[in-house]
């Protein structure tokens, strides 16, 4: 059965003031929790130090990444709950709960007694805000970028729901700006102690200030008139995901839609800055500058390409910004190794490392949970080695062969450290101080020389990266919204969204640096959001539809 088109739906009618000061509410308030929700990524360094202290620095760093993905993770199931109570009664209501949960979750955050203080409760209560966070902001995107759609024109969506992608970048923007502010007001002492705080706990006056606004929103009209008409759904999960008409279009928008964006999405943005402070060794204050400016710089082109793809349709746009990050990540990235740290890039091509190693003793020093210990000969020199973003080869040796490093001439044996007992701590003392010595005279730098940083040369490079994500991501809410009808709308286009988002992106950077460390190449975690990018691609191109001339405003 159609139902009658909104006052908002005629093609080609402009936006009305109460129209776009409901879309611009909707938007700001979207912006204060992509905000909450990003400052775990850009304090990742101080939380470690804060609430994973207990464990050895590189799993530390890889729980913190886990402890950031954490409320990716749990995404999908708050677009199930939020996505259904939103098909149920209303997106206004809706935002307003979402808010309220990411405001004081973030809030609390600021509050948390760091390990040293209450020992492994303070990870377990910080994973806990975690998923909060996350289930709040999985029922958030599919209510603003519905809630847009809805009141857009028939022939400007893509447009109009352009401002709510904005809303991502400019929250990572709003926490760069917030915590670089706060770098260069407090030292690093107070920063260390106490400032990194200050961020999260701001938040409770975003929260004051973001459920005011959204206290204004009117519901969507779309949506009201199917309500008003007794067609809602009573069922919207067993409708949107039960029947495989439905549930096949959700299947198709996730591996030929989200999944690549999210891979570009967060390798452009959230890969490149760990990328910079990990690997490259940029200091945090710069790479936060130079993050924000391309941010700043690409930001505009969501909106752009939302315009275009009005124009030209969403899928060509969203699929150049997949093959032109599958074409050309490795080349960025090395570039951006160049730029940053020349001596490191020289290092790796004229000091060869090798680990010769028995690999029955070689772990995947991928560790989630913090608790296992690496202490093989093996492990341990692998581990060094990663710390320190030194590439090596691998070499078989026969069991029971201490596993050794090879810098250039220098052989430096590595140790057992459970074999070592008592004198554990030691030894591997001496062979960091050792390997150490070894590294830095074959011409691995301790940290990027400021002096030598490219700095324009960064942010060109940053500012591809980030454009690439205004390809994908610009046009991916109109196309999402388009692919289902109004009654199930919101639970539909969510699930899709945060799966993709959530895991396909949110555990991009634990994962690739899980595949650095395996593989002893700081290029080979590009290999994932690679893959990911190529299946859209082709998975898009062949069996997703073009959406664009699609009316929203019927519901069958």
């Amino acid at each position: 059965m159609a139902i009658a088109a909104t006052a908002g739906a005629e093609p080609g009618r402009r936006m009305t003031r109460e129209e776009r000061k409901v879309i611009i509410a909707s938007s700001v308030g979207t912006v204060f929790e992509w905000y909450d929700f990003y400052l775990a990524g850009a304090l990742a360094v101080n939380i470690s130090a804060t609430f994973f202290s207990g464990v050895n620095p590189t799993a530390a760093f890889i729980f913190t990444l886990l402890g950031f993905a954490a409320g990716f993770a749990v995404r999908p199931f708050g677009a199930l709950f939020f996505g259904s109570l939103g098909d149920l009664i209303g997106r206004k209501y809706t935002f307003l709960v979402t808010m309220t949960l990411m405001g004081i979750s973030t809030f609390v955050v600021g509050l948390l007694p760091s390990y040293a203080a209450i020992g492994f409760a303070a990870p377990v209560l910080f994973i806990a805000c975690r998923l909060i966070q996350g289930l709040a902001l999985g029922g958030e995107y599919g209510g603003a970028a519905t809630y847009v759609a809805e009141h857009a024109p028939q022939n400007r969506r893509g447009y109009y729901t352009s401002w709510i992608q904005t809303t991502a970048t400019v929250g990572l923007f709003l926490s760069l700006i917030v915590v670089l502010v706060l770098r260069l007001w407090l030292t690093s002492a107070q920063f260390a102690e106490w400032g990194w705080r200050v961020p999260f706990l701001l938040s409770i006056l975003l929260l004051g200030v973001s459920i005011w606004i959204r206290l204004q929103l009117q519901e969507s009209p779309a949506f009201q008139r199917i309500k008003d008409a007794g067609k809602g759904s009573k069922t919207p999960l067993r409708e949107a995901f039960g029947t495989w008409k439905n549930a096949k279009i959700a299947i198709l928008a996730l591996l030929g839609g989200t999944a690549g964006q999210a891979a570009v999405w967060y390798c452009g943005q959230f890969y490149a800055l760990f990328f910079l402070t990990q690997t490259l060794k940029l200091d945090g204050t710069t790479s936060n500058i130079v993050i924000a400016v391309a941010l700043a710089i690409g930001t505009p082109f969501f909106v752009f390409f939302g315009w275009l793809s009005d124009k030209v349709g969403r899928k060509p746009i969203i699929l150049a910004g997949c093959l032109l990050a599958v074409l050309t990540y490795f080349p960025l990235f090395q570039a951006l190794t160049n730029a940053v740290n020349p001596q490191l890039e020289q290092a790796l091509e004229k000091s060869p490392v090798v680990v010769t190693a028995y690999p029955g003793e070689c772990s995947f020093q991928f560790n989630p949970t913090g608790t296992a210990s690496f202490t093989s000969s093996c492990d341990i020199a692998k581990s060094f080695l990663a710390r320190n973003a030194v590439n090596y080869s691998n070499v078989a040796a026969p069991a029971g062969t201490p596993a050794t490093i090879k810098i250039g001439d220098k052989v430096i044996t590595s140790f057992d450290k459970v074999a070592a007992g008592a004198d554990g701590a030691a030894k591997e003392k001496a062979f960091n101080d050792q390997a150490t010595a070894a590294i830095r005279a074959a011409g691995y730098p301790a940290a990027a020389d400021p002096a030598k940083v490219n700095t324009p040369m960064v942010i060109l490079i940053l500012t591809i990266l980030v454009l690439y994500v205004t390809m994908v991501y610009g046009p991916i809410a109109a196309m999402l919204v388009e692919l289902f009808p109004t009654r199930i709308r919101y639970s539909g286009m969510s699930l899709p969204y945060h799966i993709g988002n959530g895991w396909f992106g949110g555990f991009l950077p634990p994962t690739a640096f899980a595949i650095v460390a395996a593989t002893g190449n700081i290029y080979s975690g590009l290999w994932y959001p690679i893959a990911i990018a190529g299946m859209t691609f082709v998975i898009g191109l062949l069996f997703v539809p073009e959406t664009k001339d699609r009316n929203i405003y019927v519901d069958d």
